[in-house]
């Protein structure tokens, strides 16, 4: 029988399915990369604000409160941004013509709230309720980072799926003393002791923690 191919097609055959194989992995390994990356978590990411609010300033420096500006944290799902009568508690007397606070004035002259742009947004698809969290122990700098630190507000974490189970399966290195919620302080390692203290003070079982309709009703 007379050979159709030449024998080198032997070796260009082997060598296609090799790089065929190749960019699959390839390919599906920058896809899962990608997926994690801050290009598509957001982590990191500094929203345009309407006024470029200084929480180094504010938190950092003044020592305001978490709760001052976010009313709702502790009894809502939904922590609250400020309206335009807190603001001005403090800039009917200070910066009153400062530039860049005229979005504020200008709110508080046409009666229309400020349109903050949320930094940390979760999807319609998640459940997240700040009361739970912050009743139980989990500080505002677990998921929003350092912001006594930050000029301009940002995405602190990635708020993945993966990165609330892996706090969900192990809350207790997050967990503080209610007076300490708001506390912005340097990390500290990891206490055993006192996280499993924590976890029986705020009667935490993190069995039922993972349970689907934890996050998605």
């Amino acid at each position: 029988m007379p050979q159709i191919f030449r024998t080198r097609t032997n070796g260009l055959s082997r060598l296609l399915i090799a790089a065929t194989l190749l960019f699959l992995v390839v390919g599906a390994s920058a896809g899962f990369m990608l997926s994690f990356s801050p290009y598509n978590t957001g982590q990191g990411a500094v929203p345009e604000q309407p006024v470029p609010f200084s929480h180094k300033h504010h938190v950092g420096a003044l020592g305001i409160d978490c709760r001052y500006c976010h009313t709702s944290v502790e009894r809502s799902s939904f922590a609250g941004l400020p309206d335009t009568q807190t603001c001005m508690t403090c800039h009917s007397q200070l910066w009153t013509n400062a530039e860049m606070l005229a979005p504020v004035r200008q709110s508080l002259k046409q009666d229309q709230p400020l349109a903050w742009t949320r930094v940390h947004d979760m999807p319609d698809f998640v459940y997240f309720n700040h009361q739970a969290h912050t009743e139980n122990g989990v500080a505002c700098q677990s998921c929003h980072g350092r912001v006594d630190k930050m000029p301009l507000m940002r995405q602190a974490r990635p708020l993945t799926m993966r990165w609330c189970l892996e706090c969900h399966r192990n809350p207790g290195p997050q967990l503080r003393e209610p007076d300490q919620i708001t506390a912005m302080v340097g990390e500290k390692r990891n206490d055993p002791a006192k996280s499993r203290r924590l976890l029986k003070q705020y009667d935490i079982h993190t069995s039922r923690m993972t349970e689907c309709v934890t996050c998605h009703r």
